[in-house]
């Protein structure tokens, strides 16, 4: 599905009707960065000593051939296969702990905010400092993101009574295009005038779900949290923010990409230890049918608005793979991408899920001048890819 204007009308304008049409701006973006890091270094030497530690435990069983050895990993092999050089966790220690391999984040009691919500207020904060607004003139937010700490209440809820926010909130999951597909919900909501702003979040513990056991992906992800805000566009300063021209979603069911915790695992007998309640992808066919399919759709995209690719100034892309990214980027531009053109983040923070396009748009929009294009494109399991194609005003 697909959703655009037409370029020639940027501003809010009466249609055929006499009615005003109201259109949507993007104008703030805020980021929560989690201040302890791993590098590859660090990941590798614990991954390493837990290897040991578990062949030594099961050297009978390797001996008879009932067990495989687990093989070590290296900083090399996962700075070539993916462009990450490290990533920021909410906890290392736990993390970095052979015997223990996952991060340590203790529940809290119900009357604490929780963890998502701590870190979404200080991402909503900047993205409001930076829109020169304040929470009095947001009438929504939603919170679109992998994975939730809890099922209710809504974490979008929580985070809308911390910002004593009025209005209405709500959660939403499509994985790594959660924040694509969470912009396109707020657009409609400006757009039919439910809200004058609404708050995209995406609070991201990527680490809580990783499989820090698997040579594979171990490596793969980090934390992080983003906001942007987004306005009906005569509440914006002229010059100010980035018109919002169309947005364009798509999704195909894969089971290449999958997490399968959930609340009906306390009804099975086998527990939730299984590695499929973590995170588990089949990578190689993810890039070779992901990557065409993205190319594709925003080539679609693009013709759909009347543009081609070289009007584009930037690419935002999901930030999971360099490989992907490059590959996707010269399939639309027919060439080989610079780093200007397709900014990568994640060899400082790793795959953040929804969160890792929003960062790349966080951290090199400020250049652009009035006029520009560019697109923000997310993608991942479903699988689903979000587009958002924006100028500079």
């Amino acid at each position: 599905m697909c959703y655009y204007f037409e370029l020639s009308a940027y501003k809010s304008t009466n249609d055929d009707t006499g009615l005003r049409v109201i259109k949507a701006v993007i104008s703030g973006t805020g980021l929560y960065t989690p201040p302890a890091t791993i590098t590859n270094d660090e990941l590798v030497v614990a991954f390493n000593a837990f290897v040991e530690l578990h062949n030594s435990r099961h050297s009978d069983e390797i001996a008879r051939g009932e067990m495989q050895a687990l093989q070590p990993s290296a900083s090399e092999f996962i700075e070539k296969a993916s462009g990450i050089k490290q990533r920021h966790v909410i906890d290392r220690e736990g993390i970095l702990d052979p015997e223990r391999m996952c991060p340590h984040i203790p529940d809290r009691s119900n009357d604490e905010p929780s963890v998502q919500c701590e870190m979404a207020v200080v991402a909503c904060n900047e993205a409001l400092e930076q829109a020169g607004k304040t929470a009095a003139d947001v009438d929504a937010v939603i919170v679109a993101c992998s994975n939730m700490q809890r099922p209710y209440p809504a974490i979008s809820v929580e985070v809308q009574q911390a910002l004593n926010i009025e209005g209405f909130a709500y959660d939403m999951n499509v994985a790594c295009s959660s924040a694509t597909f969470g912009l396109q919900a707020a657009v409609n909501a400006v757009e039919t005038g439910s809200a004058r702003a609404v708050l995209v979040v995406s609070p991201e513990i990527c680490s809580g779900h990783l499989n820090f056991r698997d040579r594979d992906s171990h490596f793969i992800f980090g934390d992080a949290c983003t906001a942007i805000l987004v306005e009906r566009e005569d509440a914006v300063a002229d010059g100010k923010g980035f018109d919002i021209l169309g947005t364009c979603l798509k999704t195909k069911f894969s089971n290449n990409i999958r997490n399968n915790f959930g609340f009906l695992n306390r009804g099975d007998d086998s527990g939730i230890g299984k590695p499929d309640k973590l995170f588990i992808q089949q990578g190689r066919k993810v890039f070779k049918e992901v990557s065409p399919m993205v190319a594709e759709t925003i080539q679609a995209h693009l013709s759909s608005l009347s543009l081609a690719p070289d009007d584009l100034k930037r690419m935002w892309l999901h930030q999971a793979n360099l490989n992907m990214n490059q590959l996707i980027a010269r399939r639309v531009l027919g060439r080989d991408a610079t780093e200007e053109e397709a900014p990568v983040i994640l060899d400082e923070y790793a795959n953040t899920s929804s969160a890792g396009s929003v960062i790349a748009f966080h951290k090199h929009k400020d250049d652009l001048v009035s006029g520009d294009l560019g697109i923000l494109c997310s993608f991942g399991a479903g699988y689903s890819i979000g587009s958002v194609i924006i100028r500079r005003r």
